[in-house]
């Protein structure tokens, strides 16, 4: 999502901000089939994820990629629904692509997932922590 990319399948041609449509669910008919996915190659770029201990799965995890058009965040394991872009941090690392450049940038914490293993507010900050090592990472 955070590349622009594209969703090949046997039917059509799906960008990625599309394909994902909440948790766990796609824009995919029954009988399609992904053949290829596309997307521009990033001057930097980086994933990291905060699992969770006993499944793996991301709790939060924020990928970050730098590219000739701008930065780009994505978000995945937070949101309430699915994997989702933050304007926010964006506008942040666009201005300076530094960890420091995000301290200070709200997350809101309304539209993050709230179970036993984190709260909203907790995923919230983890948000700001995992993107800064993901820049770091860069």
């Amino acid at each position: 999502m955070a590349l622009d990319a594209t969703v090949h399948t046997d039917k059509r041609d799906i960008a990625a901000g599309d394909y994902f449509t909440g948790m766990f669910e796609t824009a995919l008919d029954e009988d399609e089939v992904i053949t290829a996915v596309s997307f521009p190659k990033p001057e930097a770029a980086s994933y990291v994820k905060f699992p969770n201990p006993a499944s793996r799965y991301a709790m939060v995890g924020v990928f970050v990629a730098k590219t000739n058009s701008g930065v780009a965040v994505a978000v995945t394991g937070a949101g309430q629904d699915g994997v989702f872009r933050h304007g926010g941090l964006e506008a942040a690392l666009n201005s300076s692509f530094s960890a420091e450049s995000v301290d200070g940038v709200a997350v809101d914490d309304s539209v993050l997932m709230s179970d036993m293993h984190a709260s909203a507010d907790y995923r919230a900050h983890l948000i700001t922590q995992m993107t800064k090592r993901a820049v770091a990472a860069c």
